[in-house]
């Protein structure tokens, strides 16, 4: 952006930023970014810099990282601070990979629940349901229906 980018209206940032005029009210509110004085008149104007700022903010809620750790990483957005940028990344990276073995947990004993389900004979009420009502571990539950049927 040239000469005129201090120049930008709210709608006009907002929208080279690719974000909505609400996201920019929010991370106003949140302190992700600030909010600038109102030279000409009342209307603020932003710039390049707040374009930036915007960009740094979604690439990083785009690799997971919450408003409060994006708070962190805002604070050494100079780039001299890679040790310590590493130490958040690797913090983020080690829930990613808990959350994943989650999710790959979950994916089995649905699995098992949905086959239970299908291969259930007689009179034996849905796996899936009674797992939920019990509220036992369905691990142990898919097992116990596997034997029943």
């Amino acid at each position: 952006m040239e000469n005129g980018s201090e120049n930008l209206t709210i709608g006009a940032f907002a929208k080279a930023a690719g974000v909505n005029v609400e996201t920019i009210r929010f991370y106003q509110r949140k302190g992700l970014l600030l909010e600038p004085e109102k030279l000409y008149g009342s209307i603020r104007r932003y710039g390049a810099a707040d374009i930036t700022r915007v960009r740094f903010v979604k690439s990083a809620q785009r690799l997971g990282f919450s408003l409060d750790e994006i708070t962190d990483l805002l604070k050494l957005e100079d780039g001299t601070h890679c040790d310590e940028a590493s130490g958040l990344a690797k913090h983020k990276l080690h829930n990613i990979q808990e959350k994943l073995a989650d999710l790959k947990r979950m994916e089995a004993v649905l699995t098992e629940l949905v086959c239970a389900c299908h291969s259930r004979r007689g009179s034996v009420s849905c796996p899936l349901i009674a797992s939920l009502q019990q509220g036992e571990d369905l691990r142990d539950t898919v097992f116990r229906y596997d034997l029943l049927a």
